[in-house]
């Protein structure tokens, strides 16, 4: 496989070595792409068209190039380049792959070896299969959302963490290093479907038994879903938040021992948790966030400081751990012993040629296959989005 990563970028990473097609657009599939650049993939992404490319904070150590998948030439070019590639995904709807001469059977055909990895909210089958959505239906469809937020009020998702990175990105990087794997023992590629509802579902293994139960009576109820008063977040004196994770017996003791408030009530006997909630409550109001923080570090309490987005990077430990990181750049992971993981340059310039004369393309053949206007489809998208997501799905 030829290389054509700037040489600064190249990296020992595990996944070092491993040459990815991207054509997806949407958070999911570049989320996924970043995590394996970072594990060391020479990561290709194809733009061209009106769906632009990825958002830039998504883009880091990607290589970029624009094609006109609708032109014969422009197929060819993605074909050659498939036949040195070990890894495709693409996130279009059921058909739509198969219809621009990028879908699993034609490529396969190309390169049997080839791990070909299909995102997108409902799957590659089922009556839904070819709907739009985004992270909120699909924490809807799993059951997720219905067991998330305050009793009696209605549900709200956490960000769009859960389906479109955690349930999409990482199982579809998942599935894709596993993919990876069996090809090395077989010598044959597959097709990954990795769907966002099924990721959810994954999820939500351990708390599906506990629905309608003393755990977890219903949405708001229960020991982890926030009205315990031992696993909930409490306001200080400045207005701030800390949050209070003590569960087990153990944590709860050292809890109610490190603020002095005398004898340790039954935690969890329901009829205690009225008294323990304003307990707390009075006290975390006594002194600001920073004072509970000091008094509670190096404890096993289980209380940490809620902390805005624009403050993470400066509390000790992520920046012990993570020095370098900040809110355009997040740390680049799982950490490695031996073959670190790193969060390579962002360089989002359109290098078309380049990687085309990698496999044997004239410049006659280049100037047929990419699009007339390279410049305006390398742009990104911006964040927050102004998505056409029916449009670009069905493109």
């Amino acid at each position: 496989m030829s290389e054509v990563s700037d040489p600064g970028q190249r990296s020992s990473g595990p996944l070092a070595g491993v040459r990815v097609i991207d054509l997806s657009r949407l958070a999911p599939g570049p989320y996924c792409t970043m995590l394996l650049a970072d594990l060391g993939a020479e990561v290709i992404v194809v733009g061209g068209g009106r769906s632009g490319l990825p958002v830039t904070e998504l883009s880091r150590g990607k290589t970029f190039i624009s094609l006109d998948l609708k032109s014969a030439a422009g197929k060819d070019a993605l074909h050659r380049l498939v036949k040195t590639a070990d890894v495709l995904i693409e996130g279009f709807r059921p058909g739509v792959a198969d219809r621009i001469g990028a879908g699993y059977a034609e490529l396969s055909a190309i390169n049997p070896r080839l791990v070909y990895c299909s995102m997108t909210g409902y799957g590659q089958s089922g009556p839904r299969s070819q709907e739009a959505g985004h992270d909120i239906n699909y924490l809807a469809l799993s059951g997720l959302l219905g067991a998330v937020g305050p009793k009696d009020e209605v549900s709200y998702p956490p960000l769009n963490l859960l389906a479109d990175f955690g349930a999409g990105g990482l199982l579809a990087a998942f599935g894709v290093v596993t993919a990876l794997f069996e090809t090395r023992a077989s010598g044959r590629g597959q097709h990954v479907d990795a769907a966002m509802v099924d990721g959810c579902m994954s999820m939500m293994a351990m708390h599906y038994p506990s629905w309608n139960t003393p755990v977890m009576p219903g949405r708001g109820d229960g020991l982890i879903t926030g009205n315990a008063p031992f696993y909930r977040c409490y306001f200080c004196a400045d207005g701030q938040q800390v949050s209070v994770g003590a569960l087990e017996l153990a944590f709860f003791r050292a809890l109610w021992t490190v603020l002095d408030l005398g004898d340790i009530p039954d935690h969890m006997d329901k009829a205690t948790w009225p008294f323990i909630e304003r307990t707390l409550e009075n006290t975390f109001r006594t002194q600001p966030r920073s004072y509970w923080s000091d008094l509670f570090s190096g404890t096993d309490a289980c209380v940490a400081p809620v902390l805005s987005p624009d403050e993470v990077w400066q509390e000790p430990h992520n920046k012990a751990r993570h020095p370098d990181a900040s809110h355009a750049q997040v740390p680049a992971i799982p950490r490695f012993s031996r073959t670190p993981s790193l969060a390579r340059k962002l360089d989002r310039s359109d290098r078309s040629c380049e990687v085309l004369k990698s496999v044997a393309m004239s410049n006659a053949d280049i100037a047929q296959a990419v699009p007339s206007n390279p410049a305006s489809a390398v742009e990104g998208l911006s964040w927050p989005p102004v998505l056409r997501n029916a449009e670009i799905a069905s493109q």
